[in-house]
C-alpha cells in the first residue's frame, strides 16, 4: 500500500547555485548530500520545514537519459519552460513581494483564480515554482 509522496526531483543547471537557492532564498533544509566515492553520481535532496517527509531532489539531467535526452531538458530549462515544483503559501501577494527582493524573477504576478491567489515564478535554473495561496472551490466557481 502506498501511504505517502516521499520525494519528487527537479532538474537544475547546477547543484550547489540550486542548493543555495532553495536554502537561501526559499527557506528549505538540507537533508541529504552525498556524492558517490569516485566522483560519479551526487544524491542532494532538500526538504521543506514545515514538510519534513517530502524531500526535494536537485538533480543533473544525465544517465540514464540519452545524450539528446539531455541536451533537451538543458534546452528546455534554458528557455525557462520546466515544471518544477508547486508551492502552498499563506500569503501570496506578500510572498511574491518577499521573493522578489530576493531577486526572484516571476512570470506571473499574483492574480485570483476560482481556487486561490496564484503567482509563477522562476528557480535559479529557470523551472517554474507554482506559488498558491488555496482557498476552498467548487466546479460551479470555474464557470
Amino acid at each position: 500500500m502506498i501511504t505517502n509522496i516521499s520525494i519528487t526531483s527537479v532538474f537544475v543547471k547546477d547543484i550547489d547555485a540550486s542548493k543555495a537557492f532553495y536554502l537561501d532564498v526559499l527557506g528549505f533544509e538540507e537533508h541529504t548530500d552525498i556524492t558517490l566515492a569516485d566522483g560519479s553520481y551526487r544524491w542532494c535532496t532538500v526538504k521543506h520545514p514545515n514538510q519534513p517527509e517530502l524531500q526535494v531532489h536537485l538533480t543533473l539531467p544525465g544517465p540514464p537519459y540519452s545524450p539528446e535526452m539531455v541536451t533537451a531538458i538543458n534546452r528546455e530549462m534554458d528557455a525557462g519552460g520546466v515544471f518544477g515544483i508547486g508551492l502552498r503559501v499563506d500569503d501570496c501577494r506578500k510572498t511574491y513581494d518577499e521573493l522578489r527582493a530576493k531577486g526572484v524573477e516571476f512570470i506571473h504576478t499574483p492574480e485570483e483564480r476560482p481556487y486561490g491567489v496564484e503567482a509563477v515564478a522562476r528557480d535559479n535554473s529557470g523551472n517554474w515554482m507554482v506559488l498558491v495561496e488555496s482557498r476552498e472551490f467548487s466546479a460551479a466557481d470555474f464557470d
